[in-house]
């Protein structure tokens, strides 16, 4: 039988928890704090080290660097030396457009579960001494906060994700290849969106980041209702960025909307897979560990190609 504490560590990670927690950087601690529960390697270790190569022991090195395998082969005591990794320069992109706030009127919307994820992200990173920046985008760059490892900078990046309230349309193309620009040294890309756009326009729109080698991670948030359309009765659609609305028996269209969906989210993983672009799906309905467990693997391999 598992304890309270572990019980109430695991339950951080679902979304119909974390709704009641109002507070951002509440949830960012609590959701890494209890993703850490039962990991193996904690990401709190600040720098990370690499072998470099082995030199021969001298009297006053450190034993517990002595290369033992060597020594049973060789007879020698030679010592492993290290080179200590370089810290990642990472960009947080977080789509605040309109269609990002659906859900909100019956719990957790798009842009709070990206918003919560992009949060968990900074605070995981903050741990790690890693520079942190925020760009906040719909068809325009709303917001932008230049990557900083200083400790006041998650506190702002706290802020933005928690007092911003999504508008606009998406329009990635101009905002992207802006930005493109502007990121001059190489680094992590993290994208929070619906992705509601052409598959090639995001291909060509994010391939501008891939052009200056920096590492990209495209974390595409849908809502549980997108994903599975669970609606029985008759109902009245409204569009969220577009003036449209139709009115129609959900059951007669489950079917051809469900394979729309699918033909899109196959789309978008394809045009980034082509890219050398790592795809995530996240569904809302589902706990935050895909976003944390996946940042953590694409963070170990981005680290070893920008040494």
């Amino acid at each position: 039988m598992a304890s309270p504490q572990k019980t109430e560590q695991k339950d951080y990670l679902d979304p119909k928890t974390l709704d009641q927690i109002k507070r951002i950087d509440v949830r960012a601690r609590l959701v890494v704090e209890g993703f850490m529960t039962g990991q193996h390697r904690s990401p709190y270790n600040g720098f990370a080290v690499e072998f470099a190569t082995h030199r021969e022991y001298a009297p006053g090195d450190d034993l517990r660097h002595i290369d033992w395998k060597v020594w049973s082969k060789t007879d020698r005591l030679y010592i492993k030396e290290y080179e200590e990794e370089t810290n990642l320069k990472c960009y947080l992109l977080v789509d605040c457009s309109k269609s990002m706030r659906y859900g909100e009127k019956t719990g957790w919307s798009k842009f709070d579960y990206a918003a919560t994820c992009a949060a968990s992200l900074g605070y995981m990173m903050q741990q790690q001494q890693d520079a942190i920046g925020l760009i906040l985008f719909s068809n325009k760059i709303d917001k932008t906060l230049k990557p900083s490892s200083h400790p006041s900078q998650i506190k702002q990046i706290f802020h933005e994700l928690e007092t911003t309230e999504p508008d606009q349309t998406t329009d990635i193309s101009d905002p992207f290849l802006a930005l493109a620009g502007k990121i001059r040294q190489r680094g992590m890309v993290v994208l929070f969106s619906d992705l509601f756009l052409d598959p090639d326009e995001l291909g060509k729109a994010l391939s501008q980041f891939r052009l200056r080698k920096h590492e990209v991670v495209v974390f595409h948030v849908m809502h549980g209702d997108e994903l599975t359309f669970p609606f029985e009765d008759n109902t009245l659609f409204r569009g969220i960025e577009v003036e449209a609305q139709l009115h129609t028996e959900p059951r007669a269209l489950r079917r051809s909307y469900l394979e729309a969906v699918e033909r899109h989210l196959s789309r978008v993983k394809k045009v980034c897979t082509t890219a050398g672009i790592d795809y995530v799906l996240l569904d809302t309905s589902k706990p935050l560990s895909a976003a944390l467990s996946s940042y953590l693997t694409f963070r170990a391999k981005s680290r070893r190609k920008l040494i």
